[in-house]
């Protein structure tokens, strides 16, 4: 079983930047996909970014709203995965949760079964 602790958050002004990171217990993190989601008042949980790691390389994905923005990477050796999170906008504000599932990256959020706490971001206009 996988714990995820999620750290980084904060109120920004919009342009800024903010990085997210998320630490994972536990063994085998290289058959976890790990992901980034997100929730604004009054909306549903929406896929951000996912990385998966597998011996030999990796894979990534990532939201229409985000690409070209947000920089989904890990480390194996630290079992950490971080969010960089460039030229924020006022909608981005929203709770940022981290998560887990054993198996291949997905942007559906039912497929993951293991969730940090979340963590908050502000942007402001």
């Amino acid at each position: 079983q996988v714990q995820l602790v999620e750290s980084g958050g904060g109120l920004v002004q919009a342009g800024e930047s903010l990085t997210l990171s998320c630490a994972a217990s536990g063994r085998a993190f290289r058959r976890y996909a790990m992901g980034w989601f997100r929730q604004a008042p009054g909306k549903e949980r929406e896929f951000v970014a996912a990385i998966s790691f597998s011996w030999s390389s990796s894979d990534e994905n990532y939201s229409d709203s985000v690409r070209g923005r947000f920089t989904i990477s890990g480390d194996n050796a630290k079992n950490t995965v971080s969010l960089q999170m460039n030229s924020l906008r006022p909608e981005d504000t929203a709770v940022y949760y981290c998560a887990a599932r054993a198996g291949p990256i997905s942007v559906n959020v039912r497929l993951y079964d293991t969730w940090g706490q979340g963590t908050q971001v502000t942007v402001s206009s």
